[in-house]
């Protein structure tokens, strides 16, 4: 490639900031490493968190930063030792511009080019959209992340011919972005799953393998769930939502088996951030609430022997997890739809522009369904 594409970003220049757009550097993929052009970018809660919040989570970003972890498009060239793809190919790809040991731009998704890493990419097959594809990066690798790492839970990988253990994980929050994809994964590695979520995603998460479904909201749904694993060995829970870990160390705590939670969602709420004129004194109230929350978790945990530990998704890139799931697992699955690009996908915006739009919309809430920038 002599001339270099013309690439577009929107960039966050400090902390707390609108994000910006203007031209941005084209860069050229190192060993290992792909260049995609964008056609769709899926928005999730961490973009606007860190927009928001800043310091207390993501204090090594450099600004200005790109924001943005799930990306799908097509292949525009390819690194020294990349093997699995050409350019022309259609793919879905974690970005990691963000993580501390990254921390560029260039592997940011918010633009029009995005660097990804080979290992963290997976083919897009025939009948599945950009759009359908942009929602799964972050999703699979925060739920496989929990569900595989030694770590977290220590589960066995996925297959196609997976044996059924006979354990049973539980996913509080099934029907989050993160959890429907917790789901697939579990049963495909042939466990049982037991999850929550609102009555009008019941169906939902069931049809992605869910064996039995309770309502976060009931009064008895702890008592309920600790029924339901009477005389089953439970293999772990992952938590989604500020409910769901305090709620899971109850549950492990009269269950027999793994007592041990992977927690995707800290037992505080980062709402208040989203209203920009609560300024810098309201981030210092939510700071303070999610330590003192955390230190409750700890001490109600602690005398059960229930453990616990936070996921950070980009981990599997630095473990074979990561080719276990994007390079020998997720294409054939995704191929012959044993495996489905979940949540479902809204679109709300057609351009590198609607970024800053797109995670106002998601900052104000979304139930089983995914915003999603299309740049086809």
């Amino acid at each position: 490639m002599t001339d270099s594409p013309r690439n577009l970003a929107a960039r966050i220049e400090r902390r707390h900031a609108q994000l910006v757009v203007g031209p941005a550097p084209y860069t050229r993929p190192a060993a290992g490493q792909l260049v995609v052009k964008n056609r769709a970018v899926a928005i999730n809660p961490l973009d606007w968190i860190i927009q928001a919040e800043g310091t207390l989570l993501y204090g090594w970003l450099n600004y200005p930063a790109v924001l943005g972890t799930d990306v799908s498009g097509e292949v525009v060239e390819v690194g020294d030792g990349v093997t699995r793809f050409s350019p022309g190919d259609r793919l879905f790809a974690l970005a990691v511009g963000t993580d501390r040991d990254t921390n560029t731009g260039a592997e940011g998704a918010f633009q029009t080019y995005t660097v990804v890493e080979e290992r963290l990419a997976s083919p897009i097959p025939e009948g599945v959209s950009f759009e359908e594809a942009a929602v799964l990066p972050l999703a699979v690798a925060t739920a496989a992340s929990a569900l595989f790492q030694k770590n977290q839970l220590g589960l066995q990988l996925p297959s196609s011919n997976a044996v059924r253990k006979g354990e049973t994980v539980l996913v509080w929050g099934g029907s989050t972005s993160v959890g429907s994809n917790a789901i697939q994964l579990a049963v495909a590695a042939g466990y049982d799953v037991i999850t929550t979520a609102s009555p009008k995603n019941f169906g939902y998460v069931t049809s992605l393998g869910a064996s039995e479904v309770f309502d976060y909201t009931s009064p008895t749904v702890v008592a309920d769930i600790i029924t339901a694993l009477r005389g089953r060995t439970v293999a772990g829970a992952v938590s989604f939502g500020t409910t769901g870990a305090p709620a899971c160390v109850k549950i492990l705590a009269r269950t027999t088996g793994r007592k041990f939670v992977a927690i995707a969602t800290p037992p505080v709420d980062f709402a208040p951030l989203a209203d920009p004129s609560r300024g810098r004194f309201e981030r210092a109230r939510v700071t303070a609430r999610l330590v003192a929350a955390n230190i409750a978790l700890q001490f109600s945990a602690r005398p059960h022997g229930v453990g616990l530990k936070y996921i950070f998704g980009s981990d599997v890139k630095n473990t074979d997890i990561c080719r276990a799931i994007f390079r020998d697992f997720l294409p054939a699955a995704l191929a012959d739809g044993s495996y489905v690009a979940t949540p479902k996908t809204t679109v709300v915006g057609h351009s590198v522009d609607d970024f800053q739009k797109a995670m106002d919309l998601q900052r104000a809430g979304v139930s089983a369904a995914k915003l999603v920038v299309s740049l086809s």
